[in-house]
């Protein structure tokens, strides 16, 4: 993919740079023009849609060191393909938003892709993928000032909790002051958790219904208030069980990508229809699909999302 390959819908303002050549050269000469951007960006008047449902595109991988898709290890090698399939993405109709740490909210903000879009700030990139410090998720991203002078809408952090690493309090007690700072400045802290446990020394997520609503239930108590807090659940076996271990509400993340999407979506479409669920987070699924046809899978997810009301 190239500049050229994705053909972007007209926005009431010009994007500042046309080129990813002329991206790189602002950042050298004007850094002070991302800040003028973000204070003149054309923002949604509010976070939920009038059906209230939200399809955001994630793409905070990079940061934590996460660059494979499709078993292609180096597939997120490349920041302008990268950016290719984001702008692709961020442009189908019904598409609500993006999440994302700075570098690439800034980039696509600066190629104009972020009008009348919501954006959620990715704060806690800190625990790299396959560190021995990997469950030490800390702040290395957004901070709660940060996300208040961009004037996002929101701010996502992962809570992973290993019960036999000490970092995961450390980590806890962070979040929470997160999120009560996020509350007081009225902005939504987007709690994505997991049950965690070393295995052969790699980290992994432990996904079976019981650890998932163990988890749910230690980060919702997270905060001096819960009033903005929401939710970036998994899909899992008796996702039912899951939805209700809470009354907040609840984004599904899109997983790792998939070569039988067709079962990915009917997973989708039988979650999105519990109670607290209100839409999807999906990343590396509808940027690198096994087809490579961006458009066609992001507007089948909206089409999930966005298909008909909330009864």
């Amino acid at each position: 993919m190239s500049d050229t390959a994705v053909h972007l819908p007209a926005v009431g303002t010009a994007p500042v740079c046309a080129t990813y050549a002329e991206v790189t050269e602002l950042r050298s000469r004007s850094p002070q023009a991302v800040a003028q951007a973000l204070a003149t960006r054309r923002r949604r008047p509010a976070f939920l849609p009038d059906d209230g449902r939200l399809m955001l595109i994630a793409a905070d991988h990079p940061a934590r060191g996460a660059l494979s898709a499709q078993g292609r290890p180096t597939a997120m090698h490349s920041r302008t393909e990268m950016l290719d399939r984001l702008r692709a993405a961020l442009a189908r109709p019904g598409v609500d938003g993006l999440l994302a740490t700075a570098d690439v909210a800034e980039d696509l903000l600066l190629l104009g892709a972020l009008e009348d879009k919501v954006v959620v700030a990715s704060m806690n990139r800190g625990g790299l993928a396959g560190s021995v410090f990997e469950i030490d998720d800390r702040m290395t991203g957004y901070d709660v000032q940060g996300v208040v002078d961009a004037r996002f809408d929101a701010a996502k952090m992962l809570n992973r909790v290993d019960l036999d690493d000490p970092a995961t309090v450390v980590s806890l007690e962070t979040a929470g002051r997160a999120v009560t700072a996020l509350a007081r400045a009225g902005l939504v802290a987007i709690l994505e958790p997991f049950l965690s446990r070393r295995v052969d020394g790699r980290v992994v997520n432990d996904l079976s219904p019981d650890a998932v609503i163990k988890s749910v239930h230690v980060v919702q108590g997270l905060g001096a208030t819960s009033a903005y807090t929401w939710l970036k659940l998994p899909v899992v076996a008796e996702m039912e069980r899951v939805a209700d271990a809470t009354t907040l509400p609840t984004l599904l993340l899109g997983g790792d990508p998939s070569r039988r999407p067709e079962e990915t979506y009917a997973q989708w479409r039988d979650a999105l229809a519990l109670p607290p669920v209100r839409g999807l987070v999906v990343g590396r699924t509808l940027l690198y699909p096994p087809d490579d046809d961006v458009e066609a899978a992001v507007d089948t997810a909206v089409a999930l999302v966005h298909g008909g009301s909330r009864p």
